[in-house]
């Protein structure tokens, strides 16, 4: 009997762990679904993830689809690259409302110039949350990359990674003194917009008084 109750408890085992597994995919599914559905730009979340994510993998899995290390090399600069514009000057737009580009100047120096929308406008926080995490997160991955190619004495793959981190951090330091820049004329304009807003209140009071005393002296005089 012992050995009866064995063979059913095993044999009831496997569809309850198959069971859960579906059951996290169908989260895990279900999670990703959910976000496409509260996000504002979808497509360009798509595509944010997308060349991040096809550089990722092209560079992890490349060399065991094919020998050819030129053929993945070129894919995963290529992908580094369309990353590096569309973040710089599509994903961070429409995800955060915010934008950088660099400027040459006459004398050769250079100037970063940060471009941000409204204050008026609320972000999405899906898309802020997607935004910030995967820009901060993908260097954190290259350089982790960049040191196994170090011990393993990779100096071809390095390359890649170096790349990759340079694109990266380029986007990560825009987007950082962006935010910040943004931030910093958010507050100087509200407390601008305060100090009229006293001035003005102040210059009513004074016009009101000099007015009600101006009406007091005249009824007063008869």
């Amino acid at each position: 009997m012992p050995q009866d109750d064995q063979l059913e408890l095993l044999e009831n085992a496997e569809p309850i762990a198959h069971g859960r597994d579906l059951e996290s995919q169908g989260r895990s599914g279900s999670a990703i679904q959910d976000y496409f559905q509260q996000s504002s730009h979808p497509i360009a979340a798509f595509f944010f993830i997308g060349f991040r994510l096809g550089a990722l993998l092209t560079y992890l899995l490349g060399s065991i689809f094919t020998d050819n290390f030129t053929l993945v090399f070129v894919i995963t600069i290529l992908l580094l690259a369309f990353d590096f514009w569309t973040v710089k000057n599509i994903s961070g737009r429409l995800l955060v409302g915010l934008r950088w580009w660099n400027e040459i100047q006459p004398d050769g120096s250079n100037k970063w110039v940060f471009e941000s929308a409204s204050p008026s406008r609320v972000n999405n926080a899906a898309d802020t949350r997607l935004f910030w995490w995967v820009l901060y997160g993908t260097p954190v991955l290259w350089v982790l990359f960049a040191l196994s190619a170090i011990v393993t004495f990779k100096v071809s793959w390095l390359v890649i990674v170096v790349v990759a981190i340079v694109l990266n951090m380029a986007n990560v330091y825009g987007y950082t003194q962006c935010d910040r820049d943004a931030k910093k004329r958010w507050a100087t304009g509200m407390a601008a917009r305060s100090a009229l807003g006293s001035l003005g209140s102040s210059a009513s009071g004074l016009v009101g008084k000099a007015f009600s005393s101006g009406l007091s002296k005249a009824f007063g005089s008869r």
